[in-house]
């Protein structure tokens, strides 16, 4: 009897297994980045290097430059003559070196905030578009589930969308 019961259990189970994989078999899993797709396209490429190239920018980024260069420099300085200086020396040349440090760190985070600014603008303008692209191609591939690439622990390229996505988009924004 007992063994009549683990049978009839057995059996149960992979008929039940066996149905829900014929259910996951008809769906179609693909995934998609649609901030890379966005950032991929030609117009996102085009806003980011027409703020690159920009002259505010160019200015922010010389004046980083420049400071981190300072900063090398004077930390240079400081490790040749720090022997020789006298107290009030050493402290007037740390003054220096945080002076610059700031400036540099100031440059670097209006750097980052003008590129943050940037993206947003570029996911507020192709955002309507990309959602728009990556319905038709869901649509056009059969895809009946859809997940986030960055939930994702492993996907073959074959179901990533991301590319198509992408492809869509530059031509809707031609």
């Amino acid at each position: 009897m007992r063994n009549l019961k683990a049978l009839f259990l057995a059996v149960v189970v992979g008929v039940a297994g066996s149905m829900s994989m014929t259910a996951f078999a008809e769906d179609k899993i693909a995934v998609v980045d649609i901030a890379r797709a966005i950032f991929s396209s030609d117009l996102a490429q085009t806003r980011l290097k027409e703020a690159e190239t920009s002259a505010d920018f160019v200015a922010l980024k010389a004046k980083y430059e420049s400071s981190t260069a300072d900063l090398q420099s004077l930390a240079k300085e400081a490790e040749s003559k720090r022997l020789t200086w006298s107290q009030e020396q050493a402290l007037g040349h740390q003054k220096k070196m945080e002076y610059a440090k700031a400036d540099a760190e100031l440059a670097g985070r209006k750097i980052q905030a003008e590129q943050q600014q940037l993206q947003q603008k570029i996911m507020q303008e192709l955002g309507p578009k990309a959602q728009e692209s990556l319905q038709e191609v869901v649509q056009e591939e059969g895809v009946t589930i859809l997940l986030r690439a960055d939930a994702v622990m492993l996907a073959g390229p074959e179901s990533n969308l991301t590319a198509k996505v992408a492809d869509r988009l530059n031509k809707k924004t031609q």
